[in-house]
């Protein structure tokens, strides 16, 4: 009856993960839609509701110590457990990318390069996540590995629209009619929108990290983690 107890207490472990990357990925398209509509409302939404993912993280994260410490898991167990750890820090610091995001749309003053298709990065960073969290879910391995290929496309993506950015901003004429509010408006925007294609990038590399641990829980294989 023990053991049966403890494989409930890993089923419902797994379940309240799978729910905390639905909000987490809730809160990143927010971000996204708050940026894209400029909506200061959405993006203070996205932003107040980091407290509610930093309580699930922390939630889950005694879970797995008080799961380490009173059952005492070995082989397989123990492999779901620490990669199920390090999942969940990898959501929660999605979800702070997410709030990054909020308050680049407090910030933001114009719209700048049209040409930069910050959506459809972002669209591919969540479908990352998402079959990420599938792989976890479903013990998938392969899918583990299209995963970290994925990545690959997700630079590319990222280095050719901080490419638009800088050879914008590099044909920008700035002269001395230019006033120092001008100026210092620019940078700001070009600053902002280079810090959410990083953002946006991190997005895709944290996906890659659970994949990465999940490949590990299912085959205890490091594989993806070096």
């Amino acid at each position: 009856m023990a053991r049966k107890g403890f494989q409930q207490q890993l089923s419902e472990l797994r379940e309240e993960i799978l729910y905390m990357s639905e909000i987490v990925l809730e809160r990143l398209r927010m971000g996204l839609d708050a940026q894209e509509t400029k909506d200061e409302s959405l993006a203070k939404e996205v932003i107040e509701g980091d407290h509610e993912i930093n309580e699930l993280y922390l939630g889950l994260e005694q879970d797995c110590i008080d799961l380490f410490a009173l059952q005492q898991p070995v082989a397989g167990d123990l492999r779901f457990i620490a990669a199920s750890f390090k999942i969940i820090t990898d959501l929660e610091r999605v979800a702070d990318l997410a709030t990054n995001l909020g308050e680049y749309t407090l910030q933001a003053e114009r719209d700048l390069y049209p040409d930069v298709d910050i959506q459809g990065i972002g669209d591919a960073v969540i479908e990352m996540v998402e079959k990420a969290m599938t792989a976890y879910a479903e013990d998938d391995a392969e899918r583990c590995f299209e995963i970290d290929d994925r990545d690959d496309d997700i630079d590319a993506m990222c280095e050719d629209a901080s490419g638009i950015v800088v050879r914008d901003l590099i044909e920008t004429e700035i002269d001395d009619t230019s006033s120092d509010t001008e100026i210092e408006s620019l940078m700001s925007e070009v600053s902002r929108l280079l810090l959410t294609i990083r953002d946006l990038e991190r997005v895709g590399d944290h996906a890659v990290n659970i994949a990465a641990r999940t490949l590990y829980m299912i085959e205890n294989s490091d594989e993806l983690i070096y």
